[in-house]
């Protein structure tokens, strides 16, 4: 790490800060339900109050605080904003360098299970496995990068400070994973820095619906019929981030059981119902947006974005790993279409939209099996 404008980094959250979480939670205005709501309307209530209380007196964010710092981390100013990242460097003299990008409402603790397989596969029983130097910052906007300042931080901009992030870091090739959001900012990473990006490896490859479907199979049709459903009737999270990012701002950022619900909705729906996140693990992704005070500025991406996460003919080698619970499955024959450098197409029956939290070992193959192909 040699270039004058990065430095070194800790999560150090003030007791303060912690105190005054639990006495907000101590004091939270509930509001009401209809008998028998279950989760129909939303998270229910003994659901919300269930895991405010565990936040409040149970929950151990020194422990998770301690899990990140464990692993190096570093802040630069770029464009204007903060960056914060994790650079986990490989003891394999041969490791590719790897960028990892999290997604809304997620941050860099979902990669924290992949680090160790993915820089020392000789540690983790891959001994023939590649093994990568892994740069996993915190998208301008989210967690510890902080709220950004100015208008304009879209998925494109975040690509460009990313590819500036490489740089300075002395990476000249290298590739990128990314879930959510950061399939798309991985994919705009090549756009942007094409001689740089050896291959991109996504969770999440959204496409438009289709009309001609001759040839389909039943499960080709279903996700079809799916996508056509999700694109007519946009979740309203998203509706509102898109458009109305700070009106649900200041609830966020007064509210920790706004913050904690507005999460725990969409986490309960994207991940696998077999294998559900724990409560720490929730809260943590909760934690991190409400003690960097980033719920409203995470929001705002989805507005200076232009919508949800779409695709863009990638230029580099694209590998796809499709996880049967995400939020929209697509079809691998269109998105072939769409994206003339799809390489590598897998297909798991287990885990979700957080495929790093939920099935970490199965994500860590395909990246694996991916890679190897390319280097």
């Amino acid at each position: 790490m040699t270039h004058p404008e990065i430095r070194p980094y800790r999560i150090e959250i003030p007791q303060a800060d912690i105190d005054e979480l639990r006495a907000r939670l101590a004091r939270t205005r509930w509001t009401d339900e209809v008998d028998d709501a279950g989760d129909d309307y939303g998270i229910g209530l003994a659901t919300a109050r269930r895991l405010a209380e565990y936040w409040a007196d149970g929950y151990d964010w020194r422990a998770q605080e301690a899990r990140v710092n464990a692993h190096p981390q570093f802040v630069t100013e770029i464009d204007g904003a903060t960056v914060h990242f994790l650079h986990v460097r490989s003891p394999e003299p041969d490791a590719t360098p790897l960028i990892l990008t999290h997604g809304w409402p997620g941050s860099i603790v979902e990669f924290l299970d992949v680090i160790g397989p993915l820089s020392d596969p000789r540690a983790h029983g891959g001994t023939d496995a590649p093994a990568f130097h892994l740069v996993i910052p915190s998208i301008p906007g989210f967690g510890p990068s902080g709220p950004t300042r100015e208008r304009g931080w879209s998925n494109a901009r975040v690509a460009g400070a990313f590819a500036e992030l490489m740089s300075r870091l002395g990476y000249e090739r290298y590739g990128a994973q990314g879930g959510d959001w950061g399939s798309g900012i991985s994919q705009l990473l090549a756009v942007t820095a094409p001689d740089a990006v050896i291959g991109v490896h996504v969770n999440y490859l959204p496409h438009r619906p289709v009309d001609d479907t001759d040839g389909f199979t039943a499960e080709e049709i279903r996700r079809v019929e799916h996508i056509r459903a999700f694109v007519a009737a946009f979740p309203g999270y998203m509706r509102l981030q898109a458009t109305r990012p700070q009106t649900i701002g200041y609830s966020l950022a007064d509210s920790p059981v706004g913050q904690l619900t507005w999460i725990a909705d969409k986490v309960k729906d994207w991940t696998d119902p077999r294998t559900p996140l724990s409560d720490d693990t929730l809260l943590t992704l909760v934690s991190m947006h409400w003690f960097f005070g980033t719920g409203g500025s995470s929001a705002r991406l989805t507005f200076e974005s232009g919508g949800p996460a779409g695709t863009v003919p990638c230029p580099a080698p694209l590998g796809m790993a499709v996880f049967a619970h995400d939020i929209i499955l697509p079809v691998e024959s269109v998105s072939r279409k769409a994206q003339p450098m799809l390489r590598h197409w897998s297909e798991f029956a287990d885990g979700g939209h957080f495929a790093a939290l939920e099935v970490p070992e199965l994500l860590v193959g395909d990246v694996r099996k991916f890679f190897a192909a390319l280097v």
